[in-house]
């Protein structure tokens, strides 16, 4: 197995994703609306993004703002917005979703998983707001497709969660860790050699990839920036 390091870059359009794969990102994270923390884009945003790169696209499933699916009829929009993007021609996904009591919530990740078609998907921040972080890795252990945790390691961020993703790390392989771990949410560069050095093989990037603020498209030279500190 290469020890590359994978580079994931949140897109908001074609325009992004094409500056994410110039300088050096492996896979997108596609989502619309970055005020609401990324919900799910349209279909025809997908199938300009899929038509302009050739690198993998994880397309994020939430509608809503925060952590909760909602009621039955937002669940049902999900799904349905599953299906439009799997017609569309999606293959890797990204969701993820907390109860009242910060568990996980099973029915709507299992009514999502049965209209993906065995589709990877990574379950996204939710888990730094779960109310035992171990504990929800263990019910997810065996749900289809489920490949990668993003986590900052804490709700606020790397700064404050590395020691949980050192711990994490080290039990890579173990039940319930045999997920990719990709790291999210407040990293730096400065957060990379410590990262590396216990095993980390994933990073995910959105803001840091855009040094002008999310009014303006990703700079394929902070990318690259990236790409070096990776590959160092």
């Amino acid at each position: 197995m290469s020890n590359r390091a994978l580079l994931e870059v949140i897109a908001l359009d074609a325009e992004d994703a094409v500056a994410a794969r110039s300088g050096g990102a492996d896979r997108l994270e596609l989502v619309a609306d970055m005020a609401a923390d990324g919900l799910t884009p349209a279909r025809q945003t997908f199938a300009r993004v899929r038509a302009a790169v050739d690198i993998p696209v994880r397309v994020m499933l939430r509608l809503t703002d925060g952590f909760s699916a909602g009621g039955p009829e937002d669940v049902d929009a999900l799904v349905r917005a599953a299906e439009g993007l799997r017609a569309e021609g999606a293959d890797e996904f990204v969701f993820g979703f907390l109860d009242d009591h910060g568990h996980p919530d099973l029915v709507t990740v299992e009514r999502l998983v049965a209209v993906l078609g065995g589709s990877r998907w990574t379950f996204h921040r939710a888990i730094d707001r779960a109310a035992d972080r171990d504990a929800l890795r263990k019910q997810l252990a065996d749900v289809p497709g489920l490949d990668t945790y993003l986590t900052a390691g804490s709700p606020e961020g790397v700064d404050d969660g590395l020691p949980a993703l050192l711990a994490e790390a080290a039990r890579r392989g173990e039940p319930g860790y045999e997920a990719a771990l990709l790291v999210g949410g407040g990293l730096r560069l400065a957060h990379v050699p410590e990262l590396r050095a216990a095993g980390v093989r994933a990073f995910h990037i959105g803001g840091a990839s855009r040094p002008a603020g999310w009014s303006r498209p990703v700079s394929p030279e902070a990318v690259a920036e990236w790409r070096e500190a990776l590959d160092a």
